[in-house]
């Protein structure tokens, strides 16, 4: 359709001042990139540490399949969404305010997204816990912390033995001891004062993390996310094939198949575990999530592309320069997805090959702790410490990134709410008031529901919720506010359709578990 009845250029909207043509060579391009890293940082981290693995060890192998579906099939939403923010300046909140439906102050995707905030909230709190878990173990803060560990430790140790001795010599006569030393740990731990370490250290980080946002500007989020990512990334991909040289850990061909034949996985009600619970969940935070589906605009917004295209005037300069700093998002958005797509099929198939063989699942307090055994199978003694760093960089810059495009969000959506005046000042100056108390809130939510794992599972179900609506919203954007010079073709429309459709099935079987179920 043409232009008339289509959202105006805000007035606070990209500046003549700004215009800049969009790069024209591979390396100009590739100097354009970031924002999809920035997300990227927020994505390797709760989605794909916990939740991904936390599923691998449930389910086994027999998930893989909706975790590649889960990486691939959003990016087009995501797309989709920053197309719409560079051809009309709006931000994302703003549009989704747009789509026709009801109404009670702000419109019912705006409503939905504010009670889908407060749970990202606890999920901050959750990957605030995660964080204060990895520094308690690297470094004790009380003598009850230190012993606790020590513990702690011992029971991985054994109980990795004990998994090796039993897949390579059966008989062997120190797997009754081990058996025994496994079984009274586990009584001992289970008896055991919880460590106040965590909550300590996490109290140091939110204090930290919070003046850190204050001071913080775009370059310096883009840098600490994108090395922060490919720290544990590199290490966690290295793990998965260093596996495939110890035979009683390496994945076969058949588990392979197995994961890739789009069955679920079988129950088993004595394990105690909620697989496809865990895997919607998953769905809901691997690759961008609902949460980064809305916020990836933003960072598109504070990296310029939508000031380089200039205020709408209906020249073919403007086209074209819009055509060009789309394609730069597009090359920005796939390549980011490459990215998480790898990591998160690295930690997946290293909860399937590592957790899941030894019947451990991480949870509650031992979260942290639980995961790190992925690592000793390859590393020995040192893959706790390697994991305790990688785990700290992958998680802080979670919690860093996840915090920072938060505060963008909640500050535009002040305004729509008629809570401050919606310009852009205000938005930037509320940005910084909310990025500051924002840590401060994962923290109290953390030390009074204490499950960092069901605090991020919870979150992610939410997100799956979500999910439909944003491609529902993704559609109607396409259909009716595109630009007729700015239009993509048949296939890109197809990718559109199939995203929501997968929303729709995941969606509706999230809503099914939790009000059913």
């Amino acid at each position: 359709m043409g232009s008339e009845g289509l959202p105006r250029q805000p007035q606070d909207g990209p500046q003549a001042t700004e215009v800049l043509p969009p790069p024209k060579s591979l390396f100009g391009t590739l100097r354009r990139l970031g924002p999809g890293m920035i997300i990227a940082g927020s994505i390797v981290g709760s989605g794909e540490l916990i939740l991904t693995t936390k599923a691998g060890a449930e389910a086994g192998f027999w998930l893989l399949w909706l975790i590649v579906i889960g990486c691939v099939i959003k990016v087009s939403t995501q797309i989709e969404f920053a197309r719409h923010t560079i051809t009309w300046g709006d931000t994302p909140l703003k549009a989704l305010n747009a789509v026709p439906g009801p109404r009670l102050r702000v419109n019912w995707i705006l409503g939905y997204w504010t009670f889908m905030t407060i749970l990202v909230v606890f999920q901050q709190g959750g990957i605030l816990g995660g964080v204060g878990q990895t520094l308690a173990i690297g470094c004790p803060l009380t003598a009850c912390g230190a012993a606790y560990n020590r513990l702690q430790d011992e029971l991985v140790r054994d109980r990795i033995e004990l998994k090796s001795l039993q897949a390579r010599q059966p008989d062997d006569a120190r797997i009754p001891d081990l058996e025994q030393n496994v079984t009274r740990l586990t009584e001992q731990l289970a008896a055991y004062k919880e460590p106040s370490d965590p909550y300590l250290w996490a109290a140091i980080l939110a204090a930290g993390t919070s003046l850190l946002l204050y001071v913080g500007r775009y370059g310096l989020i883009q840098i600490v996310a994108t090395a922060l990512v490919a720290t544990f990334t590199l290490v966690t991909v290295v793990t998965v094939v260093a596996l495939q040289m110890r035979p009683e850990w390496a994945i076969r061909s058949q588990e392979l198949v197995q994961g890739l034949s789009l069955r679920l996985p079988p129950v088993d009600p004595a394990a105690g575990t909620h697989p496809m619970r865990t895997a919607f969940g998953a769905f809901g935070i691997i690759g961008i999530g609902a949460a980064e589906l809305i916020m990836y605009p933003y960072w598109c917004l504070e990296k310029g592309y939508a000031r380089h295209t200039g205020p709408r005037d209906g020249t073919a300069g403007w086209t074209e320069r819009a055509r060009g700093w789309i394609h730069v998002l597009q090359i920005d958005a796939w390549l980011s997805m490459v990215v998480y797509t790898f990591a998160t099929l690295a930690f997946y198939l290293l909860g399937a090959a590592v957790l899941s063989r030894i019947g451990l699942d991480p949870e509650g307090r031992d979260m942290v702790r639980t995961l790190s055994a992925m690592y000793i199978p390859v590393f020995g003694p040192s893959g706790h410490v390697i994991f305790l760093i990688g785990a700290f960089a992958v998680l802080y810059s979670t919690l860093f990134v996840a915090a920072a495009g938060n505060a963008r969000m909640v500050a535009d959506a002040s305004g729509l709410y008629g809570l401050t005046d919606g310009s852009e000042a205000g938005r930037a100056r509320w940005t910084r008031r909310i990025s500051t108390v924002w840590p401060f809130l994962a923290l109290v939510l953390y030390v009074f529901v204490r499950a960092p794992a069901a605090m991020i599972v919870t979150c992610g179900i939410a997100q799956s919720i979500m999910l439909p609506l944003l491609g529902a919203a993704a559609l109607y954007f396409r259909y009716r506010h595109s630009d007729p010079n700015l239009q993509p073709g048949r296939l890109w429309d197809a990718l559109l359709w199939i995203a929501f459709a997968a929303f729709l099935v995941v969606g509706v079987w999230s809503v099914f578990t939790v009000f059913v179920k």
